[in-house]
């Protein structure tokens, strides 16, 4: 007699990216932003409040220092690299993606701040470097572009992400490789 459930291996597969995806955003929701500005000015400056508002990189470094503001984007980075590798480790290359994606919607939205977050951009960026790393350089050179020539990131985001798009679209449509 045939098994119940002969395709187990698929729903053992969707669970691993579940889990994976689970990770992933948890990893995202690590407050880079928020900390760096609590260690810098020793809990006297609220990101959330200064600057822009938004609890991130570029925010961070007008508000409390090149430096500083430089640290978090590095880790931001690293976070979105964590994302994707744990959910690769996890769930194998569709884990990988959950993990990377649900990495940014976890700094983007980001449980432990009432879904208040950052941008995402380099968070993105680290995931980039692991799911789609002959990618990086473009995406890399359009947020570079944007955030210098704007010096607003809400502008530059609203440039740069039809850009991004449109090249991930014209990738997949020539068919090239990604992973």
């Amino acid at each position: 007699m045939e098994a119940y459930w002969p395709q187990y291996p698929l729903f053992m597969d969707e669970g691993l990216t579940v889990a994976a995806a689970a990770a992933g955003y948890f990893v995202g929701t690590f407050p880079t932003a928020d900390l760096v500005a609590r260690i810098a000015t020793r809990g006297r400056v609220d990101l959330r409040t200064a600057g822009s508002g938004n609890p991130g990189g570029l925010n961070a470094m007008h508000v409390v220092g090149a430096k500083w503001g430089v640290l978090v984007i590095v880790v931001d980075i690293i976070k979105g690299v964590v994302a994707g590798l744990v959910g690769w480790l996890i769930g194998d290359e569709p884990g990988a993606y959950a993990g990377a994606t649900a990495g940014i919607a976890g700094h983007i939205f980001p449980v432990w701040s009432r879904f208040r977050g950052g941008k995402g951009v380099a968070t993105s960026g680290g995931a980039v470097l692991v799911v789609f790393p002959i990618y990086f350089p473009i995406d890399a050179a359009v947020a570079a572009i944007g955030a210098l020539s704007t010096r607003n990131t809400d502008l530059a985001i609203f440039i740069s992400a039809p850009i991004w798009v449109g090249a991930a679209l014209a990738w997949w449509l020539a068919d090239l490789p990604n992973l």
